[in-house]
């Protein structure tokens, strides 16, 4: 018998009984509700370094990205009514081409209200350019951000290039090193939701 199997044994042998647990009832777990789902995603997407947008009735997304964005030189987005962006991540040739986009403009499907994610399903094939922006915009139908995960599994569809997705939530932060805050260590700097 090897060293790892008798360790492995000897911490078998030796555990407690007390260690053994059975698997909570998740079905006495009351799930979180909001008297005003949007006011509460709106409050968690900024505590979480989002700023959100609201798309006003007859304003042109792409006046109001570009006006957030004055000294932007490269958009990058494969979404058809996007018409400010110079790269597409469906027809580049391959993801470094996407290197320098200053704003990456996404769709969203599901919004979070108490955590602030949302849903970013694989719609394009280079999905590089959700964590290769230095900034992030991401578009999000206001009558889809629902109450809790509960329900946001509820509503994710797998459709789209290799049935990939995640969920995004603000800017990317780490403090790791240091305990210094870095902004857009792994991903975007700076996200804005814009509600339509």
């Amino acid at each position: 018998m090897s060293k790892k199997e008798d360790i492995l044994n000897n911490f078998r042998k030796n555990k407690p009984a007390d260690l053994l647990f059975d698997m909570p009832d998740l079905s006495k777990i009351e799930p979180t509700v909001y008297d005003d789902i949007e006011e509460q995603f709106v409050s968690i997407s900024e505590a979480a370094g989002a700023e959100v947008l609201k798309l006003k009735e007859g304003e042109d997304i792409n006046e109001l990205i570009k006006s957030h964005y004055p000294e932007a030189k490269v958009f990058a987005s494969s979404m058809p009514e996007i018409t400010i962006a110079q790269l597409n991540p469906d027809t580049v040739e391959s993801a470094q081409e996407l290197n320098g986009t200053d704003v990456g403009i996404i769709r969203g499907t599901v919004g979070v209200a108490e955590n602030a994610c949302i849903w970013i399903p694989q719609t394009m094939k280079e999905r590089a350019v959700c964590f290769i922006s230095e900034y992030l915009v991401i578009l999000l139908d206001h009558r889809n951000i629902v109450n809790n995960m509960h329900e946001a599994y509820e509503r994710i569809s797998m459709d789209g290039y290799g049935c990939y997705g995640g969920f995004i939530s603000g800017a990317s932060k780490t403090a790791d090193i240091a305990q210094a805050l870095v902004m857009g260590a792994q991903a975007a700097r700076g996200v804005k939701v814009v509600l339509v």
